[in-house]
């Protein structure tokens, strides 16, 4: 259940407080006051047994005695009584609560209490221990903060009322007003996943802010999440860090995955744009609200102070934005309008006299160059210049806040002075900070939310994504190592795990005794200069830790020697009883090559993580790795790569030639798909993989997993973002031609402009309800980026020649229970039981998923499209409101 009946928390018509007093400084007296205060148009009802009356209004003693059922209702009652309470509304009538009262736990039983009173009712319950709801554009103040805030377009949801107060009398003092403030409490039903899914569709709601502390249900966060800063900006701050679990990690990946990198990839991959503090909400959403998102980050800087450039260049390189490159063009555009010692590079200086003509013309050629994404200008004030004319003479060049298209951000340093210039460049709708690190923030903002956008439009640049591993030969060796009790692979068993999938690793020879370890380095040399013995213990994970690794073996009787040498280690310590045997490799030497570390983790919120970064032994020192949440692609894997410090040494530097990042990135699909298809495994890391131009190759992997789990089949539901859906890929022969049906991939979106060019525009007219002749790019996007949660597409494909034939899709309600469907099929290819075999594959799929019901709008001229809908026993009824439309609706259960 997500957003059903919270409708009512939107634009109530009428409201009843539980426990309105007349008792001054109690909280139901504060809530009744500032409903009353706030200008509320609908009916208010103060419910207490104890009174009459209050403030000239009848006073109820309970829920029943109402005139009619309360669309909302406030509870500001002691917590033993609000089960009841909630018990007597649903019968009542009323679907939405928000409960004040505190003492609703778990522990005392109270909390499950309210959610059964509620559960027959599909009653909505926000809260408990909240400081209520606020929707100021319909003039309810359901809360006991202590101000009213102002109308707006920015909806806050807060998990902490303490910080919803504080930031309603921020926001009074900088003029922000708010569509909706929600104190969201211990969210025991109504969860910050629920209001996303309100706010999305919230034509008030230009942007959403997060304070979170906690995220209950990741999966339904995300999909939530994505669905929403698709539509409008989010943007969060997320507090708490929970790094005490790394200390029980028996892998690195689990020491170097901690919590707060999981959920800045989680933040990340939902579109959402991060911020540390609450100041930052604030100056983010303006910034971002008000520009569409950049291609790039590549900042050009005017400047008539240096100083200022300089302060400007230092904090943009912190928060990893860029500085353009100007071109040869520019500068000698510039070279005409400024004096001879202008900086003749970016920040342009134009120096302390600049005039207002000089300030124009500067900006002019800056944002003229294609090299520049964005403009960052910045006035020093002098006794040579006024201030106000330079903000004059840049406020004349710009158009909503743009310059040539280009975000324009202004920095007018000092008060007194600087005060007019600002207020030229507000009322012209340039963006405007008192200080150089508040405007690169800015610009920090707007190109880590394009980069957050971006997220969600992914696009791989081929099919290398695709992982077929030997899931049999996994299973074997993770049902090998549950029989016998182990959570912890051997080095052997996990590389062996990992080259099913694709992974290459060295030659391994697994020996009992030294002799034994002679022989095979004897057969080992004759290929290899050197060779490795390490320990095989089912016990020990990091060998090297006890002495279990000796390197740059040359010769079989020193292979003997280091056998010994381990085992004489091993006895001084009392852990020779943890020796299983010996493992021979050959000596992997790459001259050039970079040592990286490859690992899958398991957070306690988001679940399992992939992990990359700089490897070897001394990984945790050198701290350089990124987080990602799986399912990855080709480009997910790319990102992740280049969010490291050692990604940028694998491209090559000095005589080092760049490593192949197409194997580094199969690599990490594999392991992308290994968590995918076992959910048994806790961890896993494959430390050091060697990369160079040569490929990758892994010298050594340890795998952890759950032997419960192992017979569990995946898709892993552990997994925070969907995947994708292989088990719905079928082959099906239409009149002799043979077409593979399976669920739409982001690659797809190349295969779209063939197939539209095929379809006759009364074929688009049906299936779009209107004449339609342009698919922008990012609709195109749009459809084909699909989080598998809420929304499904299965394509048509042709096997002889992979076009695309057909496309059926499904979009699912919020709470799952209803979704909508659309069929369109290539005009030249219909007439086969193309879109008869899409839909019977949809409609299977839907039930298989949990739908209740499948409906569509069919034209009442598209007569086949009605056949169709027919045969599979959709009833058919005119839409109540359009003309000429048909409903099409299918019960599934």
């Amino acid at each position: 259940m997500t957003i059903r009946n919270l409708e009512h928390a939107v634009d109530p018509k009428s409201v009843a407080v539980f426990g309105a007093s007349v008792r001054q400084g109690s909280v139901g007296r504060i809530v009744l006051e500032n409903i009353l205060a706030g200008g509320f148009k609908g009916d208010v009802w103060p419910v207490n047994p104890k009174y009459r009356e209050i403030d000239g209004r009848r006073c109820y003693a309970t829920a029943s005695e109402l005139p009619a059922a309360p669309l909302l209702a406030v509870i500001a009652t002691p917590a033993r009584t609000v089960p009841g309470i909630i018990g007597a509304l649903g019968k009542k009538g009323t679907r939405t609560a928000v409960v004040i009262s505190a003492g609703l736990t778990r522990e005392n039983g109270l909390r499950q209490a309210m959610l059964d009173a509620a559960k027959p009712y599909l009653f909505r319950v926000i809260g408990p221990n909240t400081v209520g709801l606020i929707v100021p554009p319909a003039k309810l103040n359901a809360s006991f903060a202590h101000m009213n805030p102002q109308p707006g377009g920015l909806a806050l949801l807060s998990q902490s009322g303490a910080i919803a107060t504080s930031l309603i009398d921020w926001a009074a003092d900088e003029g922000i007003g708010f569509s909706h403030v929600v104190s969201l409490g211990d969210m025991a039903d109504v969860d910050v996943g629920d209001y996303l899914d309100l706010l999305a569709g919230d034509a008030r709601t230009r942007a959403i802010l997060l304070y979170l502390e906690s995220i209950p249900n990741p999966r339904k966060f995300m999909s939530a999440a994505r669905a929403a800063a698709r539509l409008k900006p989010v943007i969060a701050v997320k507090t708490g860090r929970h790094a005490a679990a790394a200390k029980a990690a028996t892998t690195h990946t689990g020491a170097l995955s901690g919590s707060d990198k999981v959920v800045e990839a989680a933040l990340g991959r939902a579109g959402i744009l991060r911020v540390r503090g609450l100041q930052e909400l604030f100056d983010a959403a303006e910034t971002v609200a008000r520009f569409p998102k950049l291609e790039g980050s590549r900042v050009g800087i005017v400047t008539n102070g240096g100083g200022a450039g300089v302060l400007a260049v230092d904090r943009l390189a912190d928060l990893g934005a860029e500085l353009a490159a100007l071109s040869q063009e520019t500068i000698g555009k510039l070279d005409r309008v400024l004096p001879t010692n202008w900086s003749r590079a970016n920040p342009v200086d134009i120096i302390g006299d600049a005039p207002a003509e000089r300030y124009g013309a500067s900006v002019a050629a800056v944002a003229e160059d294609s090299g520049t994404d964005a403009l960052l200008v910045m006035n020093c004030p002098t006794g040579l210049a006024s201030p106000a004319e330079a903000a004059q003479a840049v406020a004349r060049l710009a158009k909503e806040g743009m310059i040539n298209g280009k975000p324009v951000l202004t920095c007018w340093l000092g008060e007194k002075t600087a005060r007019e210039g600002r207020r030229v460049l507000q009322e012209a709708g340039i963006a405007s900070f008192e200080t150089p690190a508040a405007a690169a923030a800015a610009v920090s903002y707007l190109s880590d939310w394009s980069w957050a956008q971006k997220a969600l439009m992914r696009v791989p640049s081929g099919r290398g994504e695709d992982v077929r591993g030997d899931r049999q030969a996994v299973l074997d060796i993770f049902r090998k190592a549950a029989s016998e009790g182990r959570r912890m692979l051997t080095e052997p068993e996990a590389k062996a795990a990992i080259e099913a999938y694709g992974i290459s690793v060295p030659e391994t020879i697994v020996v009992r005794t030294g002799n034994d370890a002679g022989k095979a380095a004897k057969r080992l040399l004759k290929q290899s200069e050197k060779i490795v013995v390490k320990l095989l213990s089912k016990e020990i994970s990091h060998k090297s830790d006890v002495g279990g690794v000796v390197l740059g073996i040359a010769t079989p009787e020193a292979a003997v020697e280091a056998v010994h040498g381990i085992e004489e280690r091993l006895r001084k310590t009392g852990e020779a009883g943890k020796i299983d045997g010996f493992v021979v490799q050959p000596m992997v030497t790459r001259k050039g090559a970079q040592e990286v570390i490859l690992g899958v983790g398991r957070d306690p919120i988001f679940g399992p993580t992939v992990l990359f970064g700089a490897g070897g032994t001394a990984v945790e020192i050198l701290d350089d790795t990124a987080i990602a949440l799986p399912p990855l692609d080709n480009v997910l894997s790319g990102d992740l790569i280049d969010r490291t410090r050692i990604g940028r040494l694998l491209a090559g530097y000095r005589d080092r030639p760049p490593a192949d990042r197409q194997a580094i990135v199969r690599a990490l699909n594999a392991l992308s798909q290994l968590i995918v298809d076992f959910p048994c495994i806790v961890s896993m890391d494959i430390n050091p993989l060697l990369a160079d131009g040569e490929g990758v190759i892994a010298l050594d992997a340890r795998i952890e997993i759950e032997p419960s789990d192992v017979e569990h089949a995946g898709p892993n539901p552990a997994l925070a973002i969907r995947p994708y859906p292989a088990a719905w890929e079928k082959d099906v022969v239409l009149k002799g031609e043979e077409y593979c049906l399976r669920p739409i991939k982001p690659a797809d979106v190349s295969l779209y402009p063939a197939f539209l060019a095929k379809v006759s525009p009364e074929d688009i007219r049906f299936r779009f309800l209107a004449p339609r002749r342009h698919f922008p790019d990012e609709m195109l996007l749009r459809l084909t980026q699909l989080d598998y949660e809420r929304e499904i597409a299965f394509v048509a494909l042709r096997k002889d020649t992979g076009e695309l034939a057909g496309i059926v899709r499904l979009s699912s309600d919020p709470n799952k229970e209803t979704a909508e469907y659309g069929l369109l099929v290539r005009t030249d290819l219909q007439g086969r039981g193309l879109g008869w075999a899409l839909l019977k594959h949809l409609i299977d799929y839907a039930r298989a998923d949990g739908l209740s019901v499948i409906e569509g709008l069919i034209l009442s001229e598209n007569t086949k499209m009605l056949a169709m809908g027919r045969e599979f026993g959709f009833k058919l009824a005119p839409h109540p409101s359009e003309p000429g439309v048909t409903i099409a609706k299918l019960k599934l259960r």
